[in-house]
């Protein structure tokens, strides 16, 4: 698996900017498997005849969106320092300011509707309108 992305895809799960699609047990479940595993990017996965994520594959990257909340928590796996180690993996690298949640947590709630009927709680981010003024008033 590579560790070279940088930024987010626009699909991303790890994304503070657009609708969620996971439950909040599935986010749990990629929190405990990045303690010691990894996440790939799911644009970079290729999939078996039976619908699972072929494993091992060369061509896989790891999901940048993964790698920016990881490091925000200063929480790095144990594959990634390895990586880094070897020169496989840069931190300085990543976007940090993209939109990625700051902690799982926050991933969690941003994801608490979904299968339950609603639209997902993900927070957008939406840039701030100056106030305007009202003339002649």
């Amino acid at each position: 698996m590579k560790y070279d992305l940088k930024n987010p895809c626009p699909n991303c799960p790890f994304r503070t900017d657009i609708p969620a699609y996971l439950n909040s047990g599935r986010v749990r479940e990629i929190e405990r498997g990045l303690d010691r595993g990894t996440f790939a990017c799911h644009k970079t996965v290729k999939w078996d005849d039976e619908g699972e994520i072929t494993v091992n594959d060369v061509n896989q990257h790891h999901c940048a969106g993964a790698l920016i909340l990881l490091e925000k928590l200063e929480r790095p796996s144990q594959l990634m320092r390895i990586m880094e180690r070897l020169g496989g993996y840069d931190a300085a690298a990543l976007e940090m300011d993209a939109p990625v949640f700051d902690s799982f947590e926050e991933m969690r709630d941003a994801q608490s509707s979904v299968g339950r009927g609603g639209a997902g709680g993900r927070k957008r981010v939406v840039p701030k309108a100056e106030p305007t003024v009202n003339e002649g008033a």
